[in-house]
């Protein structure tokens, strides 16, 4: 490949995925604004009746169904992870010279990475429906306990301390580790490690995720500062000293809700 053809390579890969990037953040920000809700994700008249709507009801929601509900986290886990994914992209790019990468490699790394959170989209996806039915959320996936939002927020942020947060943050921290510890040529070698390292990458954020039932999952704000909180915890120079912080921040958040649950849930 020529230096130009390694140029215009570079820029269409890159350009599709910034693209898809926006992409998928309008779609989410179209969806929750016909939802009727804010950008912190607070309902509006349409928006609060639909989330006092009972899912057992003989009519089609949405968001009590599997289908459409699967859509909008898959759609969701494109919007929030794939700007995580850059470090790591970057990191496979810089190999490309010295061991034999290839802008298919590149693109089965975020093949992997992403077909492993689209799994992680369709679990949680049933997770949402199993609440949802379970009376535990609303219809916009809002925990309607202070306890299960409360306790949710501390498990999340006791998660930030254990040893498998630990060693899967390792690894999305330093995605080079990874790709010479792993490194396999070609498509389906890219897509192999992408695989690999989409797992750990669950490991280390599905409490972000699950952290959408304390205040909505359309809620733009909390996608968007957990889209923010993944990837400062991915950058080499500061990701190991925001991680036990945000575990310290999430256990106050949530213990101030179960003390304090008139303030947050009105009753």
């Amino acid at each position: 490949m020529t230096r130009t053809d390694f140029l215009s390579a570079r820029s269409i890969l890159w350009l599709t995925f910034f693209a898809a990037i926006l992409a998928a953040w309008w779609v989410m920000f179209d969806m929750a604004r016909s939802m009727d809700l804010d950008l912190i994700g607070r309902p509006g008249e349409m928006g609060a009746r639909m989330a006092a709507m009972d899912p057992r009801m003989p009519m089609y929601m949405p968001m009590a169904n599997f289908g459409p509900l699967f859509a909008m986290w898959a759609i969701m886990m494109a919007a929030m992870m794939l700007p995580t994914m850059v470090p790591t992209l970057t990191n496979y790019q810089r190999l490309m010279g010295s061991a034999d990468g290839t802008w298919a490699g590149w693109a089965g790394v975020l093949l992997g990475y992403f077909v492993v959170w689209v799994v992680f989209a369709a679990l949680i996806t049933g997770v949402q429906l199993a609440l949802l039915f379970g009376g535990v959320i609303d219809m916009l996936g809002i925990a309607k306990s202070p306890w299960v939002a409360g306790g949710l927020m501390i498990v999340v942020g006791a998660f930030q301390f254990t040893r498998a947060k630990e060693v899967c943050h390792g690894v999305c921290h330093s995605p080079m580790s990874y790709f010479l510890g792993h490194w396999k040529t070609g498509f389906g070698g890219g897509l192999r490690m992408g695989l690999g390292l989409g797992a750990f990458c669950v490991g280390c954020c599905w409490g972000f995720m699950a952290l959408g039932f304390v205040g909505g999952v359309m809620s733009l704000l909390w996608m968007g500062l957990a889209t923010l909180f993944m990837v400062l915890e991915k950058l080499p120079q500061i990701g190991h000293r925001v991680t036990k912080p945000m575990g310290v921040a999430l256990i106050i958040g949530g213990g101030v809700i179960c003390a304090m649950p008139n303030l947050f849930y009105g009753g």
